[in-house]
């Protein structure tokens, strides 16, 4: 077998979370056919055996977080790329186009 063609029998990502205090990365390699969820579960594998696993990190939402490539929204059946970042999404506190509205009307009334 060639180097090429063993280099195709993988494809590698990180699947990202970014707690409030610390961002956690996890570097896999998939076969080809792998899914964005097939990254998760890898990711939450190797979380779970990590010895230092702490609260923020025991408390992802792997399940239920909204997820995305690059920025990008994504769906968990979706196959992803050579080189991806799988990035796990916290829900907004607050809309941000409503800050933005409150934060004029305030400086409207200080006028």
């Amino acid at each position: 077998m060639s180097q090429a063609s063993g280099a195709l029998s993988r494809k590698r990502c990180t699947v990202a979370w970014a707690a409030p205090a610390r961002q956690y990365l996890w570097s896999l390699e998939l076969p080809p056919g792998a899914t964005i969820g097939d990254a998760l579960t890898a990711a939450r594998r190797d979380a779970d055996a990590d010895a230092d696993a702490d609260a923020a990190q025991a408390a992802i939402p792997w399940d239920t977080a909204d997820v995305g490539v690059f920025g990008e929204p994504r769906l968990r059946h979706e196959v992803f790329a050579d080189g991806d970042r799988i990035e796990l999404y916290r829900p907004l506190r607050h809309d941000p186009r409503e800050q933005r509205r409150e934060r004029v009307q305030r400086e409207r009334r200080r006028r």
